[in-house]
This record gives C-alpha cells, structure tokens and sequence, in this order.
C-alpha cells in the first residue's frame, strides 16, 4: 500500500525522543543471550530487524521476555543454547545475519539461516572468508556467498586479520568468534568503523586491547549479565535532523541520542555545511548520548568522502537530499558500500530524487548534487530500504505537490511511527 504525503508550508518545532540506536539493541540481546544470568535492556528498538535478532535466539533456546522498549534475557551462557529445529530467520537484518554467523560458528550443533529477498542477495563472502580461516563450517550458494547459509559448529582457531574494507559487521563476526577460539584473536582496520561491539564487550566484563586499529581478543572468556541502556540512533535521528535543517523557520530539539564519535559523521557533515545546532553531552552504559537541538539553516555544498564515510554510510541518503537544498555543489565519494546495502543506494538514491526534481548524478562510488533546487512531488519508491523510505517522507516536507511513497511499510524495520512522529512537530 502507498503512502501519500502532502505538507502546505509547514515548520517544524518541538521535542522528540527518537528510537533506541539499532546497533546497540542488536548487541544488547546478542551479548546479553552469551552471558549467563539476566540481563535488562532499556530504551530497545522495536523495529523489526531487531525483532527478528530476539526471535532467532529464542529459537536458541533463550528466555527473552519483551515490556515495551523493555527487555529482559535470561541465560544459562552460550552452553546452554539447544540446537535450532528451524531455520533461523533474520528478516531483513544485515547485522543478524553477519554478527550470528560469527556466534553460531563455534558452536557445538548445525544451524542454518535465511533471510528475506533483500539479504538473499547482499554479500556474505567477506564475513565467512576470515570465520574460516579460523575453522568454520560454512555453506551456502555459490559457495556461501549468499544465504541461506548452513553453519555445522566446530573448534575455532584464533586469527591475526587486516580488514581489506573498514566494516563493523565484519570485525565484529571475527571478535565474537575470537571469544570461543583458542589463542589470541587480533583484527586490524584500516579506519575506525562503529565500535559498539567493543565497548559492549567491556560492558559485559570481557577482557580487550585496542591499540593504534587493531583490537585483540583471548578466547575463552564469558560474559557477565548485566543492565544496558539504549540511546537513542543516530542514525534515525538524522532523519529529524535532515527535516530541521531543510524545513523553514523551524526547530527541533532531539534527546537522549547516541553520539559515539565512529557515527557522528552526520554531525560533522552538516557542520561543515554551516548548519545551526547544538549539543549537550552525556554518558549512557559507556557509550556517548547527547541532546541535540537542530535549527533550519542556510546550507552549502561541500565535498564528502575518505575516513568520514564509514562514519555515515546509512546517513548518506538523507545527506542527499539535504545537498538538493544546499547553494553550490556536493561530491559524495568513496561510498561503493552504497552499492551493497539493503538496495544498491547510490542508483535507487538518484533515482528517486530526481523523479522529484533534484539535479543529480551517480559515480561509480558515489553521487553529485547541485543546489539549492525546488522540489516536485511524485511518485517514488522505497524499494523496501527504510532509509530510502524516510528519506522520501522527508522530501515531502518541501515538495511543492503530493510525495507518493510505494511500500512505506519498510520504514519500521529501524524507526516504527517514523512519519506520525514527523508529523508530531508540524506547526
């Protein structure tokens, strides 16, 4: 079913909580699933890609118990988990189905996991590449390239790994490997990427080294239950963000958001941009939150690319659009992750933008953006990626006709009432 989006001159003004960071709920159930005891989450996403990471450790044999964003994991440890008698279905998440194959492989039994028509296609090579140099079992088609993917536990080994591509889904399947391995596992970057997964290591009472891009750690250890709470995600705030920034007169202040430095891209982008914002920091479960307030600005166009990708690849589509309204050009490259996401982002991106009028090209790593141009309203589509989706209802802030999303209903898998919050501070 389409949504149709239709907004006479509005503003926006107000304050929102967005929903808990999506990376940090994955994690949250992952680790508190590996450590025995019970663990509590506050502030959970309930989109589907995290409910779908809670369904597969329930086929685990876990107790996980759901109150609201609220979560409680009760665990006997990674031994106590029973070997699925379905298949594992991880939905549309990337991060499920990358971060567990790094979990199952050293387990003691066979799982096998699948996901919708959007993983089928997404690449698995570069995770189970390094998972079997230390010794997993891995199958799939063309050759566990691609799921479903049939995982037969096995004894791990550690590895001393250099990431040919900055990834946190990759560093983090060889990292939580590396904790049932024998011996010392060390993986290398190349750039910093999100490291959630090692400041919830920490959280949850594992020994780590990082140093100089490269983090090590011993096999062997356990995890110790404990209680997480969830920011909220930067990178759904973005969205708001984005809405704030290219919506006149309008401001928007945005709570308790996750702001770890490997994620604030987004933040230095519209910065440089020369949008009017502020911040008020805190710490939450050892990761930095913030308070944002974000007001409707003149913007100009620069140059994005190098080291600051990695810590904005899923904000890229939404930058897009804010450059449309930025006076001059904006060079989005060294983004060929783009072409491996949900959809391929940088031909859908352009795509859809210039359906609605944006002067705008694709690169082979990226895209071109001349601004500022007004916007027209269409007909377009999400290609059930929910960051396309929020982009396109953001869009419609300032087309100067009806926005007709084709299948909306994508944006749920990270930002469920994403457009009746937007809504919510229309004045």
């Amino acid at each position: 079913m389409a949504l149709t989006l239709s907004y006479s001159t509005p503003s926006l003004m107000g304050t929102i909580q967005v929903p808990g960071d999506k990376s940090i709920s994955h994690r949250s159930i992952m680790f508190g699933a590996m450590a025995a005891g019970i663990t509590t989450v506050e502030g959970f996403l309930l989109g589907d890609d995290c409910l779908s990471t809670i369904s597969c450790f329930r086929k685990l044999g876990v107790e996980i118990n759901l109150d609201g964003d609220k979560v409680t994991i009760t665990s006997g440890g990674e031994s106590s988990w029973e070997e699925p008698a379905e298949v594992l279905d991880t939905g549309n998440s990337g991060t499920t189905t990358r971060l567990m194959l790094g979990l199952l492989a050293g387990t003691s039994f066979h799982t096998v996991m699948a996901g919708d028509e959007s993983i089928a296609k997404r690449p698995m090579k570069r995770i189970i590449d390094p998972l079997r140099l230390m010794g997993a079992d891995i199958r799939g088609r063309r050759g566990g390239q691609f799921t479903p993917l049939a995982i037969q536990g096995t004894r791990l080994t550690a590895i001393d790994y250099t990431l040919p591509v900055a990834s946190a889904q990759v560093k983090s399947a060889i990292l939580l490997a590396g904790l049932k391995a024998e011996g010392r596992t060390r993986v290398t970057e190349p750039v910093a990427s999100r490291d959630h997964t090692e400041i919830m290591l920490e959280h949850f009472g594992a020994a780590i080294s990082r140093n100089d891009g490269t983090i090590e750690i011993e096999g062997g250890q356990t995890l110790t239950a404990s209680h997480v709470k969830v920011p909220g995600d930067i990178s759904s705030a973005a969205f708001m963000i984005g809405a704030a920034l290219i919506t006149p007169n309008s401001s928007v202040r945005l709570t308790n958001v996750g702001t770890n430095p490997t994620r604030t891209g987004i933040l230095d982008v519209i910065k440089k941009m020369g949008a009017d914002f502020d911040v008020e920091e805190r710490q939450v479960s050892g990761e930095p939150a913030a308070d944002l307030t974000i007001r409707s600005s003149a913007l100009s166009g620069i140059e994005i690319g190098g080291d600051l990708i990695p810590r904005l690849i899923d904000e890229i589509p939404l930058i897009a659009l804010i450059a449309t309204q930025a006076n001059g050009t904006t060079v989005i490259k060294d983004a060929e992750e783009l072409r491996v996401k949900e959809t391929d982002r940088i031909a859908a991106v352009v795509s859809e933008l210039a359906k609605l009028g944006a002067d705008i090209q694709a690169t082979e790593d990226g895209m071109i953006i001349q601004g500022p141009t007004p916007l027209t309203g269409g007909i377009v589509k999400s290609y059930g990626d929910h960051r396309l989706g929020m982009m396109e209802a953001v869009a419609a802030l300032i087309a100067s006709s009806d926005v007709i999303i084709d299948n909306p209903a994508c944006i749920s898998v990270s930002y469920p009432g994403f457009v009746e919050q937007l809504d919510s501070l229309l004045n």
